[in-house]
């Protein structure tokens, strides 16, 4: 249900409803490591941008760092009480943030292996967040129809889009960071100018739920994951839909490109994971 790429190597970790996290390579995709813990489905996946760590959340409400060096669980953080949707390490390792069920983002210490701060806003389940690149702000979508920017220095919340009729269940900012795009529960696609703070542009790949976004590296490409088991690839200077990649024989739950975005990544609910070059 989740995938991330390795920020050095052709390395992809998958996350799975067997309650599993693995590691494989791409685009052969061979196992190398297969990680037991959690005690329900894990969404959530992230690698550590050294490459060292990864961190694991699941529907058993705790996060997972492990150690690939040990090849073992370093800790488990439990201060949410309900499912943990998305985790994501910032740019330099030091932090986790998280998504929660419970209507709040998270923001754990790596090196005191504490809880920091609680983001509290939105109210409806927080469904993703990322961070902006090399930025103390984060996005956060939320299924209560708005995708909000917060500051973890201050801990507010700076901004907020509104435009969505349904869930929001991803956003992804460009290499830039001055562009956000979000998709929702309609299969709908938002482009925002973080700058202007506006929508910039829209694109309706429904009726099906859209349930994860990229950029490639250009920043002029976006994969957007949808229920009907496609990817489409969206043109952000064309306004259209460029491709439309077919394989997947269930909803498509998350998609990555690789560093030099020749390579993309997705994970669907058909329990594959596949790779488009």
């Amino acid at each position: 249900s989740g995938v991330a790429m390795h920020p050095k190597k052709s390395i992809v970790a998958t996350a799975s409803d067997d309650f599993t996290w693995k590691i494989w390579t791409i685009p052969n995709g061979e196992l190398i490591m297969s990680g037991e813990g959690h005690k329900d489905w894990v969404a959530g996946v992230d690698f550590h941008p050294k490459g060292t760590h990864l961190v694991t959340s699941s529907g058993d409400s705790t996060i997972k760092v492990w150690d690939f060096l040990n090849a073992s669980c370093m800790h488990t953080f439990k201060d949410h009480i309900q499912p943990v949707w998305k985790v994501v390490f910032n740019d330099t390792g030091d932090f986790i943030l998280s998504a929660c069920m419970d209507h709040t983002a998270k923001l754990f210490d790596l090196g005191a292996l504490k809880s920091r701060y609680t983001f509290r806003g939105h109210v409806d389940s927080v469904n993703h967040v990322i961070f902006q690149p090399y930025s103390n702000i984060f996005a956060s979508a939320s299924a209560d129809k708005t995708v909000s920017l917060w500051d973890i220095k201050s801990g507010l919340c700076v901004q907020t889009f509104y435009g969505h009729l349904n869930a929001v269940n991803h956003a992804a900012f460009n290499l830039k960071g001055e562009t956000l795009a979000s998709v929702d529960s309609d299969g709908v696609l938002k482009i925002w100018d973080i700058r202007m703070v506006k929508e910039r542009a829209m694109y309706d790949s429904g009726p099906y739920a859209a349930n994860s976004c990229a950029f490639d590296k250009s920043g002029n490409v976006i994969a957007i994951a949808t229920d009907d088991g496609t990817i489409k690839l969206y043109g952000d200077l064309s306004n259209k839909v460029e491709n439309i990649l077919k394989g997947h024989e269930d909803a498509v739950q998350d998609v990555v490109f690789d560093l030099n975005s020749k390579m993309l990544v997705s994970a669907g609910s058909d329990a594959y994971f596949r790779v488009w070059q």
